[in-house]
């Protein structure tokens, strides 16, 4: 919709004009009001702010978070699926992984965002988008920040296929194991579960 104030509503108040602007990435996302329908993050120093994922995209992260939510009840832990924000301990940036795996007592930075090293796993779902970001930005990105299992499950390669990334130091993930979709993957403690990716097959339109 195309605004209807005019320029003079535009311009700095007295009290709006003494305030110094946003000089960082982070500065500007906590500036931001709240944008529904939109996901705003911080990746290697880029305000990235993006549509929510299509409804495949969503169902994925609700076939993960099903398959895990018997683990979750047994052990109180707290899954989130792609409905909170994390900050990266460290260079405090924030990121909204597609689904959280945390235990009930995570620390958090502020009110509404996890510490990304009181986490137990993320997991990043592809789209064609999101494919750099995904792939080869944030891995490292939740290793900085000692996030100590990320699943990685890619529907954009031929064939689709499940990553998870495990032993974070120096700001690179040390180990990693990658299946087909339909194939068992264990996920390393703290995690230490063995994921049936054939949970995604209907996900992905597979029969």
């Amino acid at each position: 919709m195309t605004s209807r104030r005019h320029a003079a509503d535009l311009r700095p108040t007295p009290e709006t004009a003494s305030k110094p602007l946003p000089g960082t990435a982070r500065e500007l996302f906590d500036a931001l009001p709240q944008l529904p329908g939109l996901r705003t993050e911080v990746i290697d120093g880029r305000l990235i702010v993006s549509p929510v994922g299509t409804p495949e995209h969503a169902r994925i992260a609700m076939r993960l978070y099903s398959a895990l939510l018997p683990l979750i009840e047994e052990r109180g832990w707290d899954g989130f699926s792609g409905n909170v924000d994390v900050c990266i301990d460290g260079p405090r940036d924030p990121v909204e992984p597609d689904f959280v795996l945390a235990p009930a007592d995570c620390p958090r930075w502020g009110d509404r965002e996890l510490l990304s090293s009181g986490l137990l796993m993320v997991a990043e779902i592809v789209s064609p988008g999101s494919v750099v970001d995904d792939r080869d930005r944030k891995p490292d990105l939740y290793a900085a920040g000692l996030v100590p299992v990320m699943l990685l499950v890619d529907p954009v390669a031929a064939p689709a296929t499940v990553t998870v990334f495990s032993d974070p130091k120096g700001g690179e993930y040390q180990t990693f194991s990658r299946v087909s979709v339909g194939s068992p993957l264990h996920l390393p403690d703290p995690v230490g579960f063995t994921l049936e990716t054939s949970v995604f097959e209907r996900a992905l339109g597979n029969p």
